[in-house]
C-alpha cells in the first residue's frame, strides 16, 4: 500500500479515536457511561442505530453477494419498516416510561429474575459471538489482500475501540459513529461513481443497468413460495420483520441506542428515520456490487478473488491447470465484453437480435462460474483448508486494483470504521448487560455510583479482551454478513417471544415463560444444526414456539404460580 494511503488511513481512525476518547472521558455517573446522560438527538440516534447494524461486514460481504447473486438479498430489509414502527409504538414507550438501562429490567417486574438473568445471558452469548465476528471479518480480509498479520490486525482494531468505548461510554459511541458514518458514506458514494466512470465510454448507467438486468442481477423481488429459496419476498417480509422487531427491540446493542435520547419522541424519530433510511443504504450497497459485475464484464478478474486460492497452488503439480483456467476465463471474458456491447448498442426495436445477444451473454456468464467453480476444485485438491468462496473479497479486490491513491486509504477507513462503529455498541452492550442484569442484580452489599461505573469500565474491557480472543481463533465462513445474521436469528426469535408474551399475554406467568424458552432455544439450535428451514425462518419459529409452549404450560399448570 502506497505511503500516501497509510497517511489517510492513520489520520482518519486516529482522529476519529482522539476526538471520541477527548471529548468523553469525564463520565461521573453510570447514567452519564450507560445512558450518555440522555442528551443524544434524535438524528444521532438514527445514525448510530445505523451504524451498529453496518458493521464492516455490511461493507465488504454485501458488494460481493450482488455480485454473484444480483439484487435479491435486499428482500432481507423489507420487513425493516414495519419492524421500527410497531416499536416505536409498543417497545419504546414501556422502556422509557420504566427509565430502565437494559432491555431486559423489565422482564424481572413482569415475571422473575430467573427469566430476566435467562434472556440476558441468551443475549450476552449471541453478541459476544458477533463482537467477535465484527473485528474478524475486515482483519481476516485485510490480512489476506495486503498480507498484514491476522493477529496483529484482530488486536489493533480490538484495542482501537476498546480505547473510546471504555473511557467514554455510550456517548463516545454515539459521538464516533456520527463520524464514522460520514466517512463511509463519503467512501461508498465515491467508490460508486468511480466505478461507473470506469465503465466503456459507450456504455452508459443505463446501459449498465440493462446488462445486469440481461445477466440475472436486478431480480429484486421473488414472490415465489419455495421454503428452500432463501430470500424471497416472503421470507423477507415475514422472517426479516420478526428478527428486526427482535434486534432492534430487544438487542441491548440497539436498544442503548435510542435510550440515550433526551425524550420518547427523540428515540422515536431516530428509530423511524434509521428505518426509512436503512433500505435504500442497502439497495445502494447492492446496487454497487451489481456494478462491480458490469466493471468486469469488461475487464480482467481473478479466478478466485481470495489471494490465498492462487497462492495455494503456486509451485504444486496444481498451478498450470489453474493458469490454464484462468487464461480461459480471460478469453470468456473478452466474448462476454464483445456480447454486452453489442446487446447495450441495440435498439429495443430490433428485438430479435437483441435477443440473441442476451442469450450469448447468458451462456458467456453460466460459463464464467463453471469455470470459477473448475479453479475451485483445483484449489481444493491443492490445499483443502483454503477458503474458495471469494464474496468477502469482490470489493476489496476492486479498491486495491483501481483506486487511485489516497482513495484506497479512504476506503480502507471505511472498512475499519463500520468494524470499529460496530464493536463499540456491541462492547458497551455488553457491559450494561452484564453490570445491571447480572453483577448489580446480585451483588450481596449495597454499592454507591462510582463502584458501578467502574465495574461498567472493566467489564467494558474484559468484554472488548474476550472479542479479540473469539476475533482471533474464528474462522472464514461462507459469507461473513450471512454469519452475523445466522447467528442472531438462533437467539432473537426466542427473545422475541419472551418480550411478546410479557407486552400482551398477560396471563402467562414466569414458570411456564422460563420452561418455553429453554425448551425453545434448544428446538431452534437442533432445527439449524440439521439445516431443515432457512435461517430467516428461525425468527419466526422461536417467536411462535415459546409463545405457544407458553401459554399450554401455563393453561395445564396448576392456578398458582
Amino acid at each position: 500500500m502506497h505511503y500516501l494511503d497509510l497517511i489517510v488511513l492513520l489520520a482518519t481512525l486516529s482522529f476519529i479515536v482522539i476526538f471520541g476518547y477527548y471529548n468523553t472521558r469525564k463520565n461521573t455517573s453510570v447514567n452519564d457511561y450507560l445512558k450518555g446522560g440522555n442528551e443524544a438527538r434524535w438524528w444521532t440516534v438514527g445514525l448510530s442505530v445505523m451504524a451498529t447494524q453496518a458493521s464492516a461486514i455490511t461493507f465488504l460481504s454485501t458488494p460481493g453477494q450482488a455480485f454473484h447473486s444480483g439484487m435479491g438479498f435486499v428482500q432481507f430489509y423489507i420487513g425493516l419498516p414495519i419492524a421500527m414502527i410497531i416499536i416505536c409504538m409498543v417497545f419504546v414507550p414501556i422502556y422509557h416510561r420504566l427509565k430502565v438501562y437494559t432491555a431486559y429490567e423489565y422482564l424481572e417486574s413482569r415475571f422473575d429474575l430467573k427469566t430476566r438473568t435467562l434472556t440476558a445471558l441468551l443475549f450476552l452469548i449471541q453478541r459476544g459471538l458477533a463482537a467477535g465476528i465484527t473485528i474478524f471479518a475486515p482483519a481476516i480480509v485485510l490480512s489476506a489482500v495486503l498480507g498484514w498479520n491476522l493477529v496483529s490486525l484482530n488486536i489493533i482494531i480490538g484495542i482501537l475501540v476498546i480505547v473510546y468505548t471504555v473511557s467514554g461510554g455510550t456517548k463516545a459511541v454515539s459521538i464516533t459513529q456520527k463520524q464514522q458514518m460520514a466517512v463511509i458514506f463519503i467512501g461508498m458514494i465515491t467508490a460508486f461513481f468511480l466505478i461507473t466512470s470506469y465503465l466503456p465510454e459507450n456504455i452508459t448507467f443505463s446501459n449498465a443497468i440493462e446488462i445486469a438486468d440481461a445477466s440475472g442481477k436486478m431480480e429484486i423481488l421473488d414472490f415465489s413460495f419455495d421454503f428452500d429459496n432463501r430470500y424471497t419476498f416472503w421470507s423477507g417480509i415475514i422472517g426479516g420483520t420478526f428478527l428486526a422487531l427482535s434486534y432492534f427491540g430487544t438487542d441491548q446493542s440497539q436498544v442503548q441506542r435510542y435510550l440515550s435520547a433526551s425524550s420518547l419522541k427523540q428515540s422515536q424519530m431516530g428509530l423511524i428515520f434509521n428505518g426509512f433510511l436503512k433500505v435504500p443504504m442497502q439497495f445502494f450497497i447492492l446496487l454497487l456490487g451489481v456494478m462491480l459485475f458490469v466493471f468486469y464484464q469488461f475487464n480482467n478478474s481473478p479466478l478466485n478473488f481470495n489471494p490465498a486460492a492462487k497462492n495455494a497452488v503456486e509451485n504444486t503439480s496444481y498451478e498450470k491447470e489453474y493458469n490454464q483456467l484462468q487464461n480461459q476465463l480471460e478469453k470468456n471474458r473478452q466474448k462476454k465484453s464483445t456480447a454486452a456491447l453489442n446487446f447495450a448498442q441495440t435498439p429495443a426495436s430490433q428485438f430479435d437480435k437483441k435477443k440473441a445477444y442476451k442469450n450469448e451473454l447468458q451462456q458467456l456468464n453460466q460459463r464464467e462460474v463453471e469455470l470459477r467453480e473448475k479453479g475451485n476444485e483445483v484449489v481444493n485438491q491443492a490445499n483443502k483448508t483454503i477458503e474458495t468462496n471469494d464474496k468477502d473479497y469482490v470489493f476489496i479486490h476492486f479498491i486495491l486494483n483501481n483506486l487511485p491513491r489516497g482513495l484506497i486509504g479512504l476506503l480502507l477507513a471505511v472498512i475499519l470504521s463500520a468494524a470499529m462503529s460496530s464493536t463499540a455498541s456491541e462492547l458497551n452492550a455488553l457491559a450494561s448487560t452484564t453490570v445491571i442484569d447480572l453483577y448489580k442484580r446480585n451483588v450481596s452489599e449495597e454499592k454507591n455510583d462510582a463502584h458501578f461505573l467502574k465495574a461498567s469500565k472493566l467489564f467494558t474491557l474484559m468484554w472488548g479482551v474476550l472479542a479479540i480472543l473469539f476475533a482471533c481463533t474464528a474462522n472464514l465462513f461462507d459469507n461473513l454478513i450471512q454469519v452475523v445474521n445466522i447467528i442472531g436469528s438462533i437467539f432473537y426469535g426466542n427473545v422475541l417471544g419472551i418480550f411478546l408474551l410479557a407486552f400482551f399475554i398477560k396471563f402467562v406467568k414466569s414458570n411456564a415463560t422460563f420452561i418455553a424458552a429453554c425448551i425453545t432455544q434448544a428446538i431452534v439450535v437442533t432445527v439449524w444444526w440439521l439445516d431443515i428451514m432457512p435461517y430467516l425462518w428461525l425468527n419466526l419459529l422461536g417467536c411462535a414456539l415459546v409463545m405457544a409452549l407458553a401459554i399450554t404450560f401455563q393453561l395445564t399448570s396448576p392456578k398458582k404460580d
